[in-house]
């Protein structure tokens, strides 16, 4: 590195983080783990952008990224045996890094940046068994870099199950950038991240998520074909939040069936947290099918939109918690079922769209307890999984077709409850269980 860079930016580094052996140049031979793997400390991949974390330029006229790459928990030697040791401050953050990645077996994690249209994001890819990883980008101001850390790699491996239980050949991925949506994102950003996504040659696929949508995919698209839920305009399967709103709806149904006996949401009272996409969509489909809805969103103008167009009750932020409901539906943030709120819910079931609505494992354990219908948020939210699917393996993606596919959500969620009965677990421990099983039956 201190070959690689100019002076000014490896000091900038930090005084306290120092290696003990000199990297040498960018074009140096870098140290093999036991497997034959390129080193669990680094490895160097090219990009074609013009301004790299790194900025140093080789002799292909492209400059180089540092990557993060995990494919053992020992750390190697160099060439000439001496071994790497990495000291200080950011010595003790990237070997938490390695923790991090090591606790659930994580394959890869991309930090990327890019100086000239001010992109900072994360790719992590969780595991490819069953294929390529597939997951959308989030875009959020994350309040610290720990934090976009933590975010992605619980949502890269949400992924993988979610495809794993949804019987889909993808593997589980996702990346999140760094910033504000409505007043960072740019053109250059959008295409800043398409590079770095191409220069992972298809191990990953992206998709839209928080803070950005389909168009936003369509200008990816324009630097790499991996990427999915591209705009219809531009030749893509569109915006993908109805159908998986649609898939919600089917677990929200099979919860009703297990807890009350029908699944008919006639009469029934949904209380939906967050009117994004796939809230808003998801309390469209549940006031057709004729369920009293009290709904809780940020954005007034969208809540009352909601009070207007459904019927609904509007409550507060955080007074949703409490609502007397048959079913409480998470459809923003992940982590909203925690010690904090699980002993003040007052429902029978909780279906939601929202990613990671478990804090921990154990509020899967701690709803049971209560007595509380979890159906686990990756199966009942992976309809719009399954429409990437079918837009990256080329397949129909007509809404007959799409939604023919995804409303086995209701009886997949059934046979998660079942077992989990039978077995004296949670569902989510159940729902694990099935999709641990058929990733390594496949490896």
């Amino acid at each position: 590195l201190r070959r690689a860079l100019p002076a000014e930016r490896f000091a900038a580094l930090g005084a306290r983080a120092r290696l003990s052996a000199d990297c040498g140049s960018p074009r140096t031979e870098l140290p093999r783990h036991s497997s034959g793997a390129a080193s669990p400390l680094y490895r160097f991949a090219r990009t074609s952008h013009a301004s790299a974390a790194t900025g140093a330029e080789v002799s292909t006229g492209r400059p180089w990224v540092c990557v993060a790459h995990l494919v053992g928990l020992s750390f190697p030697a160099w060439p000439d045996g001496r071994p790497v040791r990495i000291q200080g401050e950011r010595g003790a953050k990237l070997m938490r890094v390695f923790q991090r990645m090591g606790e659930h077996n994580y394959e890869k994690v991309v930090f990327c940046s890019d100086e000239d249209s001010g992109l900072r994001a994360i790719i992590a890819i969780h595991d490819t068994t069953l294929g390529p990883a597939l997951g959308g980008i989030r875009m959020l101001p994350y309040a610290t870099e720990e934090q976009a850390f933590h975010d992605v790699l619980r949502l890269a491996r949400g992924m993988t199950y979610k495809a794993s239980i949804g019987g889909l050949d993808l593997g589980g991925g996702k990346s999140v950038i760094i910033g504000d949506p409505k007043t960072d994102k740019s053109t250059e950003l959008l295409r800043a991240m398409g590079r770095f996504i191409e220069s992972l040659g298809g191990e990953y696929i992206a998709g839209q998520d928080i803070g950005t949508n389909s168009r936003d995919m369509a200008v990816i698209r324009g630097v790499t074909k991996h990427v999915s839920c591209v705009h219809e305009s531009a030749g893509g399967a569109g915006d993908p939040s109805r159908t998986t709103a649609y898939g919600v709806s089917c677990g929200i149904r099979a919860v009703l069936k297990s807890t009350q006996g029908s699944d008919s949401m006639a009469g029934r009272q949904i209380a939906i947290q967050g009117l994004g996409n796939v809230g808003f969509a998801l309390a469209q489909f549940c006031a057709e099918a004729g369920a009293r809805l009290t709904v809780s969103e940020m954005d007034e103008p969208l809540a009352a939109r909601a009070a207007d167009e459904l019927g609904a009750e509007v409550a507060g932020v955080d007074d949703i918690y409490d609502t007397e409901c048959d079913v409480f539906s998470p459809n923003s943030i992940g982590g909203v079922v925690n010690d904090d709120t699980v002993g003040r819910l007052h429902c029978k079931a909780v279906a939601g769209g929202a990613n990671n609505i478990l804090a921990e494992a154990r509020h899967g354990d701690a709803l049971a307890r209560s007595g509380i219908t979890y159906a686990p948020d990756y199966l009942i939210n992976s309809g719009g999984l399954i429409r990437c699917h079918e837009e990256v393996f080329g397949r129909p993606t007509e809404d007959f077709a799409i939604y023919s596919r995804v409303s086995q959500i209701y009886d997949q969620t059934l046979r998660v409850i079942r077992l989990a009965g039978e077995q004296g677990i949670s569902t989510s421990a159940a729902a694990d269980r099935i999709a641990e099983e058929r990733i390594a039956a496949a490896g």
